[in-house]
């Protein structure tokens, strides 16, 4: 598993933060910051940082009601990340490889995490997306391995980001490609609900993974997500939460494709921090 004692400190900054934004009283608050504590202590043995964020926000919805914290936010880079589809779809069409640029541009739609960093510059990260290499690199099996696979498993990530993945998926333009989503709100991770607004429905088949980690976790996701997950000849993973969640299946058919964006996972792969990663831990 991919754990440090940075993690828990990376929450602590981002519960932080909703803790600030959402309303209830200073008692209240004192009261989850214990839970989170108690939590972390419990689990230090097999910590899970997928699944001690899970266990964070559904402690966090006892004290406010509220299902999705980040459902604005969500909408928010939704629509940002719409607006800027046919500016994207062209520089995709100019080039000289469609499949490489598409790419590249959906590894820069995983800057949208609210996990990882509250601020951050879409149209810069997408101009060294364009620019820059990888730092680890396989495209080129990823790119043998989709025309060469009869069914391709997309596992989505972040709201905005799907945008983006709608660009790659409608570039690879493969005839049964199944897209993931979350099986329910949990930080801005993508969801049925943003599948249907960003028409990603509309290019893919879309399931849903049946469970609320932000992470793909396959022994706790329902039955429809594990029949797809494992006819599936290809899977295309975005994103760090699923990294931490599969990555210890050295499981050949998975490409990762992600940009590395905290000290732990950077040390980890042996990357810097900010690297752009097509992944694929058999080669």
């Amino acid at each position: 598993m991919i754990s440090d004692h940075r993690c828990f400190f990376c929450f602590v900054r981002a519960f932080e933060k909703l803790l600030e934004k959402e309303n209830i009283d200073n008692k209240a608050k004192i009261s989850f910051i214990n839970d989170m504590i108690n939590l972390y202590q419990n689990s230090q043995d097999n910590f899970s940082a997928p699944l001690f964020s899970r266990e964070l926000h559904n402690i966090l919805r006892s004290y406010t009601d509220n299902p999705d914290p980040y459902s604005d936010v969500k909408r928010e880079n939704n629509n940002e990340a719409l607006k800027m589809v046919p500016e994207l779809q062209k520089i995709v069409d100019d080039s000289n490889d469609p499949f490489s640029i598409a790419l590249r541009l959906a590894i820069a739609g995983n800057i949208i995490d609210f996990a990882a960093k509250q601020n951050f510059n879409l149209q810069a990260t997408i101009n060294k997306a364009i620019e820059s290499e990888f730092a680890i690199d396989h495209s080129g099996q990823l790119k043998e391995a989709v025309g060469n696979a009869h069914s391709v498993l997309y596992l989505g990530d972040n709201a905005g980001e799907i945008v983006f993945d709608k660009l790659f998926v409608q570039t690879i333009n493969h005839p049964d490609l199944t897209y993931v989503v979350r099986g329910a709100p949990v930080i801005n991770d993508v969801t049925m609900e943003d599948a249907e607004y960003t028409g990603m429905k509309e290019v893919a088949r879309v399931i849903s993974s049946g469970y609320d980690a932000p992470s793909t976790i396959p022994e706790k996701s329902g039955k429809e997500f594990k029949e797809y997950f494992g006819k599936a000849d290809i899977i295309i993973s975005k994103g760090q939460g699923n990294l931490e969640g599969l990555l210890h299946l050295n499981d050949k058919r998975i490409f990762f494709l992600l940009l590395v964006k905290c000290d732990v996972v950077a040390e980890f792969l042996k990357v810097k921090k900010d690297s752009l990663i097509v992944y694929n831990n058999t080669f």
